[in-house]
């Protein structure tokens, strides 16, 4: 996924089930994150500040909706434990993430391992992608002021 792009219009299911599509944020800016793991200390981290600024994000236009490769059950206590405010796809299949060009090898302590790469989309009100923050620019305690700029 580049810039100029128009994201992908089937976008998955979320904690609950409920399929959304790209055409569901027409007329919207929308936020897509893509986190690498439900309840580690960066997501968590990410997650939260994005939620302590839910309303200034909404009130510059934007619409929140964040994707990882966890199960609906482990988003759904996620945003329990949390209260985030916002949706998140439960991209099992690994669909999104391959489409979106985020899936793929990641080292820790030397050990390899297959994973999400921390990125956010932000889209126009057409759902093309204006901007792309890679993981090495996201700050994940302050990515909602990266966003409102």
């Amino acid at each position: 996924m580049v810039i100029g792009q128009r994201l992908p219009e089937i976008l998955g299911k979320d904690q609950d089930g409920k399929e959304w599509k790209l055409s569901d944020f027409k007329g919207k800016k929308l936020v897509l994150y893509v986190y690498p793991k439900d309840s580690t200390p960066g997501c968590t981290s990410q997650a939260c500040n994005l939620r302590d600024n839910y309303q200034a994000l909404l009130d510059q236009g934007y619409a929140i909706l964040g994707v990882s490769v966890q199960d609906a059950a482990s988003h759904r206590k996620f945003i329990e434990k949390y209260t985030l405010p916002f949706p998140l796809i439960a991209d099992t299949e690994l669909k999104l993430v391959n489409e979106l060009g985020v899936w793929g090898e990641k080292s820790l302590y030397g050990r390899k391992y297959m994973g999400a790469f921390r990125t956010t989309f932000i889209t126009d009100e057409n759902g093309i992608v204006e901007r792309i923050f890679t993981p090495k620019e996201i700050r994940v305690k302050a990515h909602a002021e990266q966003i409102l700029g």
